[in-house]
């Protein structure tokens, strides 16, 4: 069976996707359904990241339990940044803030240029105090670009010279 749609003729199963398109609406198919699924995937895994580190924060420092044990550079960095008695407080609430709006959907660009400075951050530690710690860091520019690539409308604003 083929369909016509004006002067060309295509198979049937046109028909089928441009009846999906008219119920599911142009934006389902604009940029191709993998492409949705990447973006909410990647999204939802940086926002549970975030997430994570930020309760086992406020697990540790309420005692619930033990942090892990530390040395080096790192540790040295880390007791800096404790001794301020704020910085680290005020980093886990707003990677908690940002990691829900990422794992919910809402104001998701919002979220991306907040945690864009933490996750330079998270990787210039991975590079030059924790090695071992690289792979997350490497994940989270990579998540940050893509998501950052997908949601570019929203940037649009932000990049315009005036």
């Amino acid at each position: 069976m083929t369909y016509v749609a004006g002067d060309v003729t295509l198979p049937i199963y046109s028909s089928m996707i441009n009846l999906a398109s008219t119920a599911f609406g142009s934006a389902f198919w604009c940029c191709g359904n993998s492409m949705k699924v990447a973006k909410i995937v990647v999204r939802t895994l940086m926002g549970l990241l975030f997430l994570f580190a930020s309760v086992t924060f406020f697990l540790m420092y309420f005692g619930v339990f033990p942090p892990p044990p530390m040395e080096g550079p790192i540790k040295t960095f880390n007791d800096g940044l404790m001794a301020s008695g704020y910085f680290f407080f005020l980093l886990k609430i707003t990677e908690f803030s940002c990691g829900v709006l990422l794992v919910i959907g809402r104001f998701v660009p919002l979220a991306l240029v907040i945690l864009s400075p933490i996750i330079v951050n998270i990787l210039m530690v991975g590079i030059f105090l924790d090695r071992s710690s690289l792979p997350i860091p490497i994940f989270l520019v990579l998540a940050n670009s893509f998501l950052a690539y997908c949601y570019r409308d929203a940037f649009a604003g932000l990049l315009k010279a005036r």
